[in-house]
């Protein structure tokens, strides 16, 4: 089965390179991952960003974050969001309009 194209929305891919070089390395196999059906190793649903988005937990100098949405009717994987966080409390407002295009 080949690899899902990896769609990126908005700022996602300025805001990815702007990781440390490890936590984008980190992030980049974790999306490949997706793109070929495969769940990432660190994950968690985000319902109340939308539907179907969920979060790439990258744990390297300090904490990133990447939303995506896999669908299967469109056969592609869709990059929404990508940061690094900041505070311990979820911040999902960002998120919510990152991905309100997509949805």
């Amino acid at each position: 089965m080949p690899d899902k194209p990896l769609i990126w929305l908005g700022s996602s891919r300025r805001d990815l390179r702007a990781f440390p070089a490890l936590a984008r390395r980190l992030a980049g196999f974790q999306l490949r991952r997706v793109q070929q059906g495969m769940d990432p190793d660190d994950w968690k649903p985000m319902q109340a960003v939308g539907p179907g988005v969920r979060e790439i937990r990258i744990q390297i100098a300090g904490t990133h974050r990447v939303f995506y949405v896999a669908t299967r009717a469109e056969r592609s994987t869709s990059c929404t969001h990508s940061r690094r966080r900041r505070r311990r409390r979820a911040d999902t407002t960002y998120g919510s309009a990152a991905t309100g295009s997509v949805l």
